[in-house]
């Protein structure tokens, strides 16, 4: 299954679980890509030591799982991209909603 998650909260609970999900399936063996948006950019910063979520998304990266985040939600926050949560385009948020069997958005 091609599996796309977007997600769009800052709150750092929901975006640990949305890559806890994007890693099971990873593991399951799927194909998994995942997308920041809106607030969802600030996600990756949170410093809440329950939900590491920039720990779930470096294991997500490193078990070969790709991250996006909007770059224009990016500039309006005065952030550039980083290796973690690399800069992208409207239309790779596009390209990853329709190549996917499943959308989820958190």
């Amino acid at each position: 299954m091609k599996l796309g998650i977007v997600i769009s909260v800052a709150e750092a609970e929901t975006a640990w679980n949305a890559l806890r999900l994007a890693n099971f399936a990873k593991k399951q063996g799927d194909e998994v890509g995942v997308f920041f948006m809106g607030p969802g950019v600030d996600s990756i910063e949170a410093k809440d030591k329950r939900f590491d979520v920039k720990a779930q998304a470096e294991d997500f990266r490193r078990a070969g799982g790709k991250l996006l985040a909007c770059g224009t939600c990016l500039k309006l926050r005065e952030r550039e991209g980083s290796e973690v949560c690399p800069l992208s385009t409207m239309k790779d948020l596009y390209e990853l909603v329709r190549d996917s069997d499943r959308v989820v958005s958190f």
